[in-house]
């Protein structure tokens, strides 16, 4: 075991010490570079709603939403404190605490629905976050409002978003591993049995959501501090859309298909903006919906579902 662990160690290093040489020498340019920049943005955001739909079966169309608190906070830390690392560190960990903060005051509440009502329930909380980020400069004029948020200080790096998205995915694989991760997908499987069994389904639920959106949060501070721009739109019910069908489409408790997908869906849009004539760049829909019904029709489990220990079981049914 610990062979294995240091197996995967070693190749995540040597895998960073890659991509770090191939951007220093210009191989993958500077916009390439941005678009892997995002799509491990993503894969944090999708790791936190795999917990929670993946592993735990809580429909959610709210996580846009856990993703804008964490990006707004995080960047209103940042133009207050001013740049630096400590700052920047601060408004990271401000980002990842305000989302699960409020994952956790709107968690208590809406977790005792189940299934599609739940998820209207988060579809509204989505809505309700939009319409306050759109009237957030009656707050505090840095936030912009409907405007938008500019002048956020441009601090993360590769280094801080690579090793950070690591950092996402191990603590996600390794809360799956635990009872509690067990206990999870239990639940998944049958809460009622699972309670029967003594299992605190409420408890475990909410433990669940809100590691979730921390993990959104992070991710939108990261983005904040990557993107010099952030506006609500970037932050609507769409956007949540986008998230679930990458755990969807990566395997309803696969850990590994959803990043894999995550990482594959950034640059299959990214590529099609690049190969498509601006006249025709609204086909990038049809293309990726096509994508979507043929993946559906021969992988209906997922891309990799089964892959994930335990957690593989239940067929990608949304």
């Amino acid at each position: 075991m610990r062979a294995r662990s240091f197996a995967i160690a070693g190749a995540i290093l040597g895998l960073y010490g890659l991509l770090e040489l191939l951007r220093q020498t210009g191989i993958i340019s500077a916009y390439w570079a941005q678009i892997m920049d995002l799509s491990l943005i993503i894969t944090i955001s999708a790791v936190g709603l795999s917990l929670i739909y993946g592993f735990t079966g809580q429909f959610s169309l709210g996580h846009a939403a856990f993703y804008g608190v964490g990006a707004y906070t995080a960047g209103f830390v940042s133009k207050t404190l001013g740049a630096g690392a400590p700052g920047f560190v601060l408004a990271l960990v401000a980002g990842a605490v305000a989302a699960g903060l409020v994952a956790l005051l709107i968690g208590l509440p809406i977790l005792r629905l189940r299934s599609d009502y739940l998820g209207i329930a988060t579809l509204g909380f989505g809505v309700i976050i939009r319409v306050l980020l759109d009237n957030s400069h009656k707050l505090s004029p840095t936030l912009g409002g409907a405007k938008g948020m500019m002048g956020v200080p441009q601090l993360a790096s590769f280094v801080w978003i690579f090793w950070l998205a690591v950092g996402a995915i191990w603590l996600a694989a390794n809360l799956i591993r635990s009872s509690y991760g067990r206990a999870c997908i239990s639940i998944r499987e049958d809460e009622v049995a699972a309670d029967l069994m003594g299992v605190n389904t409420t408890a475990l639920k909410t433990l669940a959501f809100v590691v979730g959106g921390a993990l959104a949060g992070l991710a939108g501070a990261l983005y904040a501090h990557r993107y010099p721009f952030l506006h609500p739109s970037t932050f609507d019910y769409l956007k949540s859309l986008d998230v679930l069908l990458v755990v969807v489409l990566g395997g309803l408790g696969s850990l590994t298909g959803t990043v894999v997908t995550a990482i594959g869906w950034v640059f299959l849009l990214e590529w099609l903006r690049a190969v498509l004539p601006s006249e025709y760049m609204d086909l990038r829909g049809v293309v990726y919906a096509l994508v979507l019904i043929v993946l559906m029709i021969a992988r209906p489990q997922g891309l990799l579902g089964g892959s994930s220990a335990k957690g593989g079981k239940r067929r990608a049914t949304a």
